[in-house]
């Protein structure tokens, strides 16, 4: 699979997982997650991938500041439904990278490392997500305004006949370097810029 080349220069995000260092999959229990790694998971990149992958990383260095956070000791919460809009797609890239999961996530080892129920959604906050560290009681709300790096004019033009399917090969091929022009501008050139994602402690 061949991903375009800025992938490789969105900062990487690294964590420990307890139970990975148990089990023998990652040395010292550090796992790297790269960008690119979100996208398999999704099966595209775009602006709400792309702003999930930032809300981990600015929720995670609020909780975390200069430390190496811990994965499976971070509950999401998510403001909307699951399916509401691109809302699972959100609570995906965070469950990956933060280790939360669902009902149907791993239900523990010897009364540790549950990630179960970690994950959870439609919950009244007032803002669009919230990670809570389990061992300390910290939070941190977490809001993402795409609409602060906007699409191209050209891209908005290819747009239309591209989603009605008349457009050509290369036409689709424009599109998509446009859609993935405004990907790379948001994840590189406005990934701390004020307003693009919102971080504020709780309570």
């Amino acid at each position: 699979m061949s991903f375009p080349d800025f992938f490789a220069q969105v900062p990487t995000l690294t964590l420990k997982d307890g139970l990975a260092e148990l089990l023998g999959a990652a040395q010292d229990g550090r796992i790297e997650y790269r960008y690119a790694d979100v996208v398999r998971l999704a099966g595209h990149s775009c602006p709400t991938v792309a702003g999930a992958w930032l809300m981990a990383r600015h929720g995670l260095r609020a909780l975390y500041a200069d430390g190496i956070p811990e994965r499976g000791n971070i509950r999401v919460e998510m403001r909307n439904p699951m399916e509401a809009g691109t809302t699972g797609v959100v609570g995906s890239v965070l469950g990956l990278v933060t280790g939360a999961a669902g009902a149907g996530g791993f239900k523990g080892l010897g009364g540790r490392f549950v990630r179960r129920n970690l994950l959870i959604y439609g919950v009244d906050l007032p803002a669009e997500l919230r990670l809570i560290r389990l061992d300390t009681g910290s939070s941190v709300l977490l809001d993402y305004h795409p609409e602060k790096v906007p699409p191209s004019t050209e891209m908005q033009v290819h747009m239309a006949s591209v989603m009605s399917g008349q457009a050509d090969a290369d036409e689709r091929a424009i599109f998509g370097r446009l859609w993935q022009e405004r990907v790379r501008s948001i994840l590189l050139d406005h990934a701390d810029a004020p307003g693009l994602v919102v971080a504020r402690m709780g309570t």
